[in-house]
């Protein structure tokens, strides 16, 4: 579903740094994605842990794809992205 974020992004203006994983070594960047990124998922949602692919915004980790397709659809990944000075309008 990597796609899916990046193609959203990209539709937006933004230009993501997309870093591929392995198959079979998901495990290893999920535990370093959780090392560097607190592995909250920062939406709130009681622990589920980091899910791939691990979005962050602004050097901060913002969620998988629930949590930008959620916030694209309410309308709030723009200001969102705005406020992070990854989007220019």
């Amino acid at each position: 579903m990597c796609h899916v974020v990046m193609r959203l992004l990209l539709g937006h203006g933004v230009n993501p740094v997309v870093c591929e994983v392995e198959e079979g070594k998901e495990e290893a960047a999920i535990g370093e994605l959780s090392r560097i990124g607190g592995g909250g998922g920062g939406d709130g949602g009681g622990g589920g842990g980091i899910q791939l692919p691990a979005v962050f915004v602004g050097g901060k980790m913002f969620g998988g794809l629930d949590r930008v397709m959620s916030t694209h659809i309410s309308g709030e990944l723009v200001p969102v992205l705005k406020d992070a000075g990854a989007l220019w309008l």
